[in-house]
């Protein structure tokens, strides 16, 4: 008799709306696959950067968004609405699924980029920060990048622009307690390694032969050579490295589809 009550009170329980005594908290619910949101400039993006072919590393049910857009700086992302909608997807994440952001911005944040361009010295750190401190306020976990290099040489040395840039992200990074992928370090000093002859084959397309001029640039998109932009062995090259560091940083193997080579 007591067992047809106790099973009755369950019932009514159930269907009354209630949550009985023995529901499924949050912690007894197997954790979904992490997710990887990008964001950045044009080295990062579709088509020009190494995004996807970052996202294509990573194992099956590994939700990994690109959401780097070709011409933005840490100033400019936001202004246009793209951070915001960055931030709506992060207040839709489930309690058992991480995510973490991954942010690279330089390029654009450089003098001369009208619309774009940000103080290194107040704006871009100031701008950096903000990013990370959202990011953490919704629980997710950021990651800031170092830009990558520019393959610019000159008298057989690369001319590494972005390193004053570089050394600001590593200083918000420390003081914010995020994690960095010193990516600008990392590719430059490949960059360097490789030659100039040799960093062209990771362009978007070649240099106009016998010339030793580059094809005029062309919208958001940079159909021509230069020596900024990734072509598909440019783009595998660097998300290896992107790869690495973060695999040494973090210890996020289970990120990845397989073991380092």
């Amino acid at each position: 008799m007591k067992q047809r009550v106790m099973r009755g009170a369950m019932a009514a329980a159930l269907f009354s709306g209630c949550a009985p005594a023995f529901a499924l908290t949050p912690s007894d619910i197997p954790p979904e696959p992490p997710r990887v949101i990008l964001v950045g400039d044009s080295t990062m993006a579709s088509e020009t950067g190494y995004g996807d072919a970052l996202c294509r590393l990573m194992k099956p049910g590994v939700l990994c968004l690109n959401r780097a857009k070709g011409g933005r700086s840490t100033s400019s992302y936001r202004a246009e609405g793209s951070w915001q909608a960055i931030l709506q997807l992060l207040r839709e994440q489930t309690p058992n699924r991480t995510t973490y952001v991954l942010i690279q911005f330089g390029h654009n944040d450089q003098p001369g980029k009208p619309g774009r361009s940000t103080d290194l010295a107040t704006e871009y750190p100031a701008n950096l920060e903000r990013y990370v401190r959202e990011v953490q306020a919704e629980h997710a976990i950021p990651i800031l990048l170092t830009p990558l290099t520019r393959r610019d040489f000159r008298d057989g040395r690369l001319q590494n622009t972005l390193a004053p840039w570089a050394e600001a992200v590593r200083k918000v990074a420390q003081e914010a307690h995020a994690t960095v992928l010193d990516l600008n370090a990392d590719s430059s000093r490949a960059v360097q390694a490789m030659g100039s002859s040799e960093a062209d084959t990771l362009a978007m397309a070649p240099p106009l032969p016998g010339t030793g001029q580059e094809p005029a640039q062309k919208g958001e998109h940079y159909r021509g050579f230069d020596h900024t932009h990734l072509g598909v062995k440019g783009a595998d090259y660097f998300s290896r490295m992107v790869e690495r560091e973060w695999r040494q940083s973090m210890n996020k193997a289970a990120i990845f589809a397989d073991p380092m080579p």
